[in-house]
């Protein structure tokens, strides 16, 4: 395993996955999520894993006070080259911690914080269960966490589109698939991280869908109304039984 991971996948996950109109679907739908349950700016929010900041970059545009915690260098410097783009007083409300997300309380000599977001990171561990730990400990009272991860109940969805039905007969009874990047990426599901939350000390609040329609179709950026198509999926992920076929939900908890 190389030191850094990510390094090699920086490029191809930002300037590729992220800039598609799936990412951008992704980036408005949480955002429009997250506004229901995080209190007004400017309270503190940690992104664990967050990369090169595509989540938290619109929430320090608004006055969030903005910690990005990521292991991976290759994914901060992308950070950091998005920041040098943006206003003085957006990069003064951007903190970038190099850390792996199950320490991310002792990287942060155990600052609480009011939100704490950790979104498309579990479905690259083995174990969602000590990463989940970390991230409500970081949490203040009535501290908000938002975790976004792969629906393991939709995994046979792609392959039957793809008319590989050997493998989406197997996809039924599997726990995990090879992602868009090629990587082995894991399933969760609602009810396994609730116990999860629940164990950390965590309510579970709400939880929505995130992709639909657009993870299942080739849409193309410059042919594509994006805002459309972003409007359509976030209704679609807050409603029955559309959230439920979704390609990874989105799950928010409160500390109690």
């Amino acid at each position: 395993m190389p030191e850094d991971a990510w390094a090699e996948l920086a490029d191809p996950f930002v300037d590729g996955a992220y800039a598609s109109v799936k990412g951008r679907v992704r980036t408005y739908v949480l955002h429009q999520q997250l506004l229901r349950h995080l209190p007004p700016p400017p309270a503190t929010v940690l992104d664990v894993g967050g990369g090169a900041a595509h989540q938290s970059l619109p929430l320090a545009r608004l006055g969030y006070d903005v910690t990005v915690l990521d292991p991976s260098s290759a994914m901060l410097a992308k950070a950091r080259e998005r920041l040098s783009a943006e206003p003085d007083e957006v990069r003064g409300r951007v903190r970038l911690i190099e850390a792996p997300g199950e320490r991310a309380d002792v990287a942060t000599k155990g600052e609480q914080f009011a939100a704490v977001l950790c979104h498309g990171v579990l479905m690259y561990v083995d174990d969602p269960a000590p990463l989940v730990s970390a991230l409500c400990r970081c949490l203040a009272p009535q501290g908000v966490v938002s975790i976004m991860a792969l629906n393991a109940q939709t995994l046979a969805v792609r392959p039957a589109l793809e008319q590989r039905w050997a493998d989406a007969l197997a996809a039924f009874d599997a726990g995990s698939e090879v992602g868009v990047l090629g990587t082995d990426t894991r399933g969760d599901t609602v009810d396994g991280l609730s116990d999860l939350l629940r164990a950390a000390g965590v309510e579970p609040d709400s939880w929505y869908g995130v992709w639909l329609f657009a993870d299942w179709m080739d849409l193309e950026v410059e042919s594509t109304d994006v805002a459309a198509v972003a409007e359509v999926e976030l209704q679609a992920s807050l409603r029955d039984p559309y959230r439920q076929l979704s390609r990874v939900f989105h799950l928010v908890g409160r500390r109690r």
